[in-house]
């Protein structure tokens, strides 16, 4: 089983932009335990970031027929991106939504995603702890 994981904009500043929202974690510290867990559950993992939002919708119609789910954190893309949503329910890989934070806990613009209505579910509110469940899920998803 193979599962991409998709993280958006700013994602790459993890650890050092606003520690008190998404914590002291890089994003190379979460890849590392999901990398481990996966492993565990004889997943294959894929990590990949971008900041660019057309970089993404790629990687999300390049994954049909390579990966068996997708876990997606769109970051701000969440919010904005009608690209993001016609690509995954384009491809219909079994996607997962993540956000580190709560987004319904934050500033009302944050509490519309408009890629949760095509995605398989959300996780958010975990920190890091969000992606080891989405790793959970994604297998659970993709098992046969």
């Amino acid at each position: 089983m193979n599962v991409l994981f998709l993280n958006g904009p700013n994602l790459n500043l993890l650890g050092q932009r606003e520690p008190g929202v998404y914590g002291r974690a890089t994003l190379a510290d979460i890849e590392t335990e999901v990398r481990a867990r996966a492993a565990k559950l004889g997943v294959e993992v894929e990590f990949r970031q971008s900041n660019a939002e057309g970089q993404l919708v790629d990687w999300i119609q390049q994954a049909a027929g390579r990966f068996d789910a997708i876990v997606l954190n769109a970051a701000a893309y969440t919010h904005t991106s009608v690209a993001l949503r016609d690509a995954i329910t384009a491809v219909g890989v079994p996607t997962i939504e993540i956000h580190l934070s709560n987004i319904h806990a934050r500033e009302e613009f944050r509490h519309r995603s408009l890629i949760a209505p095509v995605c398989r579910g959300q996780i958010s509110g975990f920190g890091p702890a969000s992606y080891w469940l989405a790793l959970e899920a994604a297998a659970a998803v993709a098992a046969p």
